[in-house]
């Protein structure tokens, strides 16, 4: 195994007053120990002064290369947002215990009347396996054949681009819209090759037949939106990927 290791959970305050922005203190935690936060927190506890957060709103728990969060609010619930995973999110419900959150960079959203609270949690890095080159036996089929050097993928790069710019919920590019960011390293770009590669891309990620089967399968509805999904649900097309829309395209599908 290898990695990197640190050995505290930071936690950075929401502002809940605008000139708390530029003094927000970071909280440390080492591996097993506990931070509650609300209104009215117990003990040491992270004090949060906004008139819609529980008095006892909830606990973060360090545990190595991950944390717990637990909810103690009778009726709201938490999401806990990865901000570099477009989108990526867990939801903790009311009176949830002990819920293990996976993100390095986490952010809590905590509803409040209106507003919604940012609780930042930054966790210790996670470590990875170390897959040795000379590893024996028969290589394992990719899940995903996508060649990043294909037109296709730049298409798929520019449908995933405005959620993996830091806008989760960003509506996705129209096909003219993909066109014209296309353009400058694909002159020849147009509507029609630009559905082409949808087209292609739907068929090759296996969200539909093929031409060459006999059953066409149920239509697609909202196949841009199936795409982007599995492409970021699976990190498909991460951020560094979106530098093939600067590249020039060559050797392109279509």
């Amino acid at each position: 195994m290898g990695g990197c290791t640190v050995y505290s959970l930071i936690v950075v305050p929401p502002a809940t007053v605008p000139e708390d922005s530029g003094r927000r203190d970071r909280l440390r935690l080492a591996p097993g120990e506990r931070l509650s936060f609300g209104r009215a927190p117990q003990g040491n506890g992270l004090r949060i002064a906004h008139d819609g957060v529980s008095r006892r709103a909830g606990e973060i728990t360090a545990q190595g290369s991950f944390w717990l969060l637990s909810n103690l609010s009778r009726e709201q619930t938490y999401v806990v947002e990865n901000p570099e995973g477009a989108g990526e999110h867990i939801k903790v419900g009311p009176g949830r215990l002990d819920a293990p959150v996976p993100f390095e960079f986490s952010r809590i959203v905590l509803p409040a009347c209106g507003d919604l609270l940012p609780l930042e949690v930054w966790a210790p890095c996670h470590e990875h396996v170390r897959h040795d080159a000379g590893d024996d036996g028969t290589a394992t089929a990719p899940a995903f054949s996508l060649d990043r050097s294909k037109r296709y993928f730049a298409v798929l790069a520019a449908l995933c681009e405005p959620r993996l710019r830091g806008a989760p919920h960003a509506p996705l590019p129209t096909v003219e819209q993909v066109v014209e960011r296309l353009r400058p390293q694909w002159p020849a770009a147009s509507r029609a090759a630009v559905q082409w590669n949808i087209d292609y891309l739907a068929v090759k990620l296996r969200l539909k037949p093929g031409p060459e089967t006999a059953d066409p399968g149920p239509r697609l509805n909202g196949k841009k939106e199936s795409l982007v999904s599995l492409a970021l649900r699976f990190d498909l097309v991460r951020e560094d990927d979106l530098t093939v829309l600067a590249a020039p395209l060559r050797q392109r599908v279509r």
